[in-house]
Formats: structure tokens, sequence, C-alpha cells
């Protein structure tokens, strides 16, 4: 019978044992980034015994896919089964081994035992006070006591209660000084713990068996879609005849619960979780519908990525202004290795990166690119009366640029913002590089050449305008010059260019090019006109 009973008594022990839960936090090693999620590596170690045990596995992502989760472990471990949470009730039971919390906690049963004994004595000094208090009561009714034995029995009670008190008050104020110490021991430890669960509010319960005890490490992996990146680039140009200085950036945030210290950082272009089966083509059928208008825009403010904000790159670019392009020496390039898979574009950073959980920009350079560029003008004053310098970029898809937002900085002045869109049919990339208030451009209505006629029932207006070109630059530019008249489909309406001073007329779209060559200070003039008839009831937006 009795070993029976310690057979049962050490089971139901090594049950006990067995269920406890371990602890251990994990560290992140390295992070893959894409442009709407992350992929997380992380370690950690623990000591196992023979047997099944519980794993908690704190530090991990506040917001992870669960069914992404990956735990890797040594042969003798097999992973059961592995569970995510926000809410672990037992989560601060492992903290009190740390030896900063462990001297807190002794501290405290100290004080807890020190308290004790001051109540202790305590009411042993009030009973003391009540058995004083009966026995006086007893003392007085007994009548043969005379006057002096009674004097003497009434000084030796005042003193006892006097001297009782006194060590009651004193005791109370100990008391009162030890719960003060327990109060702020307790509030220490608080603190202490809410600390450390700062750190992260995710954690991993993994159901493990062992079969040798001894220690474990583990490797894990999941994906997050706290995080994120955008391309961004920062093009820098000293003037028309020099190529286009490119810093290729990104700007990563992250919002996991948990910091990335020293990382190995990757980003890649792809979109992981997205729809992976085969698309399957049906019978297409065709069908009457109605026609509708359609109107394209053209814009990048709508763009998630085009919200992320970013600083100007303010270290100026160097290197030789050679027609290939050329790394520069002792660049970031030399610590990014760009790989172009089958669907996706990746950059690995060998540089070891911190990056906050804090929901903030963080700005990751990757590489730097001299691109040879071809520069022209481009105006259209109907819409603007201003310049633009546009950079052509041949052969562009070999440098693996991505869409995004660019600085521009030109002659040394930032200019503001163009859109990088490098997902195009065409040969040639067109950069926007900006404005240049030294190619003035003008266009002006000529009241004597312009007028309104009434012909019946029909009405006659002529349109006539100058437009002034002129180059204050010190080298010649070359200008894309654009105009337009108004077409029409109603027959009512009859429309007749009357002057284009040498355009190319797109009789189609009813727009006038000029390809010019502008010396330096040169100024050229050019006049286009033309007549609109139309029924003098109607009102035309022109």
């Amino acid at each position: 019978m009795n070993k029976s009973i310690l057979f049962i008594v050490l089971l139901i022990s090594a049950f006990a044992n067995a269920q406890k839960p371990i602890f251990t936090t994990a560290k992140v090693k390295a992070a893959t980034v894409y442009f709407n999620a992350a992929e997380i590596s992380q370690t950690a170690s623990t000591t196992l015994p023979a047997g099944t045990s519980e794993i908690v596995i704190k530090n991990v992502a506040s917001n992870l896919n669960e069914s992404s989760v990956q735990i890797g472990a040594p042969a003798n471990v097999t992973v059961l089964s592995v569970q995510f949470t926000n809410n672990y009730i037992s989560e601060f039971e492992p903290d009190f081994k740390s030896p900063l919390i462990k001297r807190v906690s002794d501290s405290i049963v100290i004080v807890q035992k020190e308290i004790q004994k001051v109540n202790n004595a305590i009411n042993s000094e009030t009973k003391t006070i009540q058995l004083l208090d009966k026995n006086q009561q007893i003392s007085g009714a007994n009548t043969g006591l005379n006057v002096a034995e009674l004097m003497k029995m009434v000084e030796y009670y005042k003193s006892k209660q006097v001297e009782i008190a006194n060590n009651i008050n004193t005791l109370t104020d100990k008391q009162k000084k030890l719960q003060e110490t327990l109060q702020k021991l307790n509030n220490k430890l608080e603190v202490d713990t809410s600390k450390e669960e700062k750190m992260s509010s995710g954690k991993l319960i993994v159901q493990v068996m062992n079969t040798v005890t001894g220690p474990v490490p583990l490797e894990i992996s999941y994906l997050t879609h706290s995080a994120s990146w955008a391309p961004f680039y920062d093009l820098r140009t000293e003037s028309v005849n020099a190529p286009i200085n490119m810093m290729y950036k990104a700007q990563v945030v992250q919002n996991t619960g948990i910091d990335w210290k020293k990382i190995k950082l990757s980003l890649s272009s792809g979109y992981p979780n997205q729809n992976n089966q085969a698309p399957i083509l049906s019978s297409w059928f065709l069908a009457n519908q109605a026609s509708t208008n359609q109107v394209a825009a053209t814009g990048y403010g709508n763009s998630t990525r085009n919200q992320l904000q970013a600083s100007i790159h303010k270290a100026k670019a160097t290197g030789d202004m050679s027609a290939a392009p050329i790394m520069a020496e002792s660049s970031i390039s030399d610590y990014t290795t760009v790989a172009e898979n089958q669907l996706n574009i990746s950059f690995d950073i060998d540089i070891p990166y911190d990056i906050l959980s804090n929901g903030k920009i963080h700005s990751v350079s990757l590489k730097e690119i001299k691109l040879p560029a071809t520069y022209k003008y481009y105006a259209a004053p109907r819409v603007e009366n201003e310049a633009f310098l546009l950079a052509e970029i041949a052969d562009y898809s070999k440098y693996n640029l991505l869409r995004g937002e660019a600085n521009i900085i030109f002659e040394g002045m930032y200019v503001g913002k163009t859109f990088i869109e490098p997902n195009q049919t065409s040969d040639t990339l067109n950069l926007s590089m900006g404005r240049d208030k030294k190619v003035s451009i003008k266009r002006e209505k000529v009241a004597d050449k312009s007028g309104t006629k009434f012909l019946s029932a029909r009405k006659e207006q002529t349109f006539t305008y100058d437009i002034t070109v002129r180059n204050n630059k010190k080298e010649n530019v070359e200008l894309l010059l654009k105009d337009q008249y108004p077409l029409t489909t109603n027959k009512e309406i009859e429309v007749e260019l009357l002057q284009s001073d040498g355009a190319k007329v797109n009789s189609e779209t009813g727009i006038l090019t000029w390809q010019l060559l502008l010396k330096a200070n040169e100024t050229k003039k050019f006049r286009i006109s033309y007549r609109v008839k139309y029924p003098k009831d109607q009102v035309l937006n022109l």
C-alpha cells in the first residue's frame, strides 16, 4: 500500500511539473518586408524536460497570421500544436526568476512577515488591556481592600495601561511604515512587469514532446500584415548635360509590437497571401450594353504608398559622369544585393538595421545608380505657362526600378516631386524633372485678330493666340511645344484652323506640335488661329 501511495504521489508530481508552462523570449533575427506584409524570423532557446511540455514564447508580433507560423526544433523535439494569443493569463510567472524582480519579491516576503509580527504584537497588547480591565472590575467589587491597597492597585493599572497604550502606538506607527514599504515594493513590481510586457502583447503557446532532457534552440517564422515598405528615389542632376544621380531608397514602416534591433533586412516587391489559383478562361459572349463616357485621370496622390512622407537625401552624389551606369565607390550599393526573380525583385541588405515598432517611416538606402539621360523641355502653354524638363532613360529595365515617388534636386536646388512609373510598354522611360523658370513661355490672345460675328441664325468666333518662348539659359535647349484647337462631332458646329505657323498638325486630336532648338538667349514667336461657327442659341465651352 505504501509503495502504491508513493507511486501515485510521484505520478501526480511529475504530471504537475509537466503541465507547468515554460517561458522563453524570442529575439528578432531577420525580416523580409513586402509591400503589404512582412515575414519575421526569430530565435529562442529554453531547457526542456523529457516528456510533454508547454512553451510560452513571448515577444512575437501582436498581429500575426497564425496559419503561417513555423516552428523549427531539433530532431529530438516534436511540435504537437501551436497557438497564438494576446492574453495569456500567467504571462508574468517566469518574470520572478529574473534577479531584479526576485529581489523585489523576496523583499515583499520579508516585509509581509514583519507586518505579521507587528500585527501579532498589537493583538497581544490589546488582549492585555482587555484582561486588565476585567481584573480591575473584579478588584473593584472586592470590598475587603483598604485604602492603601486600593491606591496601590490603581497606580499599577494606570501605569500598566499607559505603557501598553504607548506600545500599541509605537507598533501602529511601525505597522503603517511597513504597509507603505510594502505598497512601494508592489508598485515597483507592477512597473517592472509592465515594462516587460511593453515588449509585445503577442505570445505563441507551443505544445512539444521531448525525448531528451536538455537545452533546446527554436527557430520561429511567421507572416504579419503590420509592416510594409514603398520605393522612393532621390534624383539629382547638375545640368542638362550630366547623367542623373539616383539614390534608390525604401520607406519601411512597422507596427508589429516588437522592435527590430540589429536585424538582417530584406525587401521584396511581392505580395504574399495573394490568390495563387491560376485563372481559367470561360466562354465570352457579347451582349448590348449602354455606352458610358469614361474619363481617364492620371494622378499619383491616390496611391497608398504615395502617402508616405520622406525627407530629402542631403548627401551629394559623387562619381564620374561617364555614359555607362557606374556605382559610386564605397557606396551603399556595396552592401545591397539585388535579385530579380521571376515574380518579384528583392533587395538583401548586409548592414544590420534597427527599425522600431512605432508606425513611423524609416528611410533605408538601397543603392546608388548613375542614369545616362537625354534631356528635353516640354511646354503646353494652353494649360500652363511654364516649361518642364523631361529626362529620357533608355533601356531602363536593367535598373530594376519600381513604381514610386521621387525627390528632384536640379542644379543644387530642391524643385519638388515626380513619379516614376516603370510599368509601361515603351522602350524609353520619361522622368519629369520639374519646372525650369529659365525657359520662359507666354501665351496671349491677339485682340485685333479675334472677334465675334453674327450671321443670320449662326454665330462666328475667331480666336488668335501668340505663343512666345525664350531661352534665358547659357546653353542651347530642345523644346517640345504643344498647343491645340477644338474639335467637334456635331454637324451644326464648324471648326477651321486658320494659322499654325509651321506646327505639325494632328487633325484627329487637334494638337499642334513644334520641335524647337532654342539657342542661348534666343526668343521665338508662333501664332495659331482658328474659327468656330455654330448656331447662336448654343453656348460652347470656348
